[in-house]
């Protein structure tokens, strides 16, 4: 059996799940490196003694993920290959109890709100010096802004207000502090993320006011990028469309999960809209912002969900010709309304659902592509693979959407920089071009 040795602590933290999530890890890395903690974020050596694992509880693939990797570390901690196991995030904060009877192994639960108290375990303090200060995982180039935290929204199938709590918007002046000093520091691109960022300000301004914000960030020396996620499309502040056909460096994109295409069945998932409504939306943001690339996600299978809901949907995805589009299998969640109901849909009947949509979505993502060839896109370079370097216009967010294929010959390009570049063939999730220097 191994002996465990004397040496000094060294973190490596392990995260799970959404962007938000990313944000958290950041933050939580960002002050252990404060108080002198020696701290990694998934680092490749595997020479830490204490993993923290960042979990995620959204879905039951996620919270399988986090259960497995959570495993795999106690496991490492009986074999003596780590010394200290701590576990935070959604997961631990939905079924702390649960976990720690399951996983003894686990040193300490952290709810989400918690990172002050799992810093107590290294003898280090929340340092409010370090509020707006990051350190990111992600390349340089690019970084997640968190506008707030929590939702207020009912949906009937969703755990994340039990998880995340009520919504909180964060100030604008500190928003404006943390996205200046991630330019200072050489972001060019800002991804604006929430549980639902169309709802932020009404706690703190008494009004939505994103429209405020987006101002504030636009006006940001270096800013080149600023996208748009998690819009709930209820209530939708149309003030912000202003700004963005307005603002240069707001990319024309917006994400915003639609969840359904069938009235009955957003009225059961209690959205608090109707199919129409959401068409109309649809066209007044393009008629709005022309251009603009929708990107929306949908459920299949939730309960009820009858083959009339599913072609409803089907014939809202063909109409609205969403420039990217994901889809996922009804999960089944405790504690939340829609549990109370029947998850009736069988699983294979969800997913072949689920796949039929995808089926319609990459024709209709293939047609909008073959309209892009022949046409120059400013392209923001995030990697080199195989030779070749891969990028993304404005259209597109990083890990989720398409990406563009840049062929350079001997031409060389820097990451994190912008570059021109015509389109020269497509396929249903990729672009292909070439820089014209």
């Amino acid at each position: 059996m191994k002996t465990k040795g004397r040496k000094k602590e060294k973190v490596n933290i392990v995260t799970l799940g959404c962007s938000k999530n990313l944000v958290d890890s950041e933050v939580m890395l960002t002050q252990l490196k404060g108080n002198d903690v020696n701290a990694e974020h998934e680092s490749q050596k595997d020479d830490a003694n204490v993993v923290i694992v960042n979990t995620c509880g959204f879905i039951d693939n996620a919270k399988q993920e986090s259960i497995d990797t959570i495993l795999r570390y106690a496991d490492a901690k009986e074999e003596g290959l780590i010394e200290k196991l701590y576990v935070t995030g959604c997961l631990s904060q939905r079924y702390k109890d649960d976990l720690e009877s399951e996983i003894p192994q686990v040193d300490a639960f952290f709810g989400t709100m918690e990172l002050p108290l799992l810093l107590k375990k290294f003898n280090a303090d929340y340092k409010n010096e370090l509020v707006g200060e990051r350190i990111l995982t992600t390349s340089n180039h690019y970084a997640y802004l968190k506008i707030a935290e929590g939702c207020d929204r009912p949906c009937s199938f969703c755990a994340i207000p039990l998880m995340r709590g009520k919504h909180v918007s964060k100030p604008i002046e500190q928003l404006v502090t943390e996205a200046s000093n991630l330019a200072r520091n050489g972001v060019k691109e800002l991804l604006l993320i929430a549980q639902d960022s169309t709802y932020y300000g009404l706690d703190i301004y008494k009004k939505r006011n994103l429209a405020e914000l987006l101002k504030h960030l636009s006006d940001i020396e270096g800013i080149e990028w600023i996208r748009l996620h998690y819009a709930f499309p209820t209530g939708f502040p149309l003030d912000i469309l202003k700004v963005m056909a307005e603002r240069s460096n707001i990319c024309n994109y917006l994400d915003m999960p639609l969840q359904h295409g069938s009235t009955k069945i957003l009225k059961h998932m209690r959205r608090g809209t109707t199919r129409e409504k959401q068409e109309e939306l649809i066209q007044t943001i393009r008629d709005t912002v022309p251009g603009i690339a929708i990107r929306s996600t949908l459920i299949a299978g939730y309960p009820g969900e009858t083959e009339a809901d599913f072609e409803e949907m089907a014939g809202f995805v063909e109409r609205s010709r969403f420039e990217r589009l994901g889809i996922f299998s009804y999960s089944h969640e405790e504690q939340t309304h829609a549990h109370n109901f029947e998850d009736d849909v069988p699983e294979e009947v969800k997913q072949d659902r689920a796949n039929q949509i995808m089926q319609l979505q990459e024709g209709i993502s293939y047609d909008i592509n073959q309209t892009r060839i022949g046409h120059t896109y400013k392209v923001l370079v995030d990697r080199k693979e195989g030779g070749r370097f891969i990028g993304r216009t404005e259209f597109d967010s990083p890990e989720v959407d398409n990406e563009v294929i840049i062929e350079t010959k001997n031409t060389h390009l820097r990451l994190g920089d912008f570059v021109n570049v015509k389109i020269r063939d497509a396929t249903e999730f990729d672009l292909y071009g070439e820089p014209i220097l």
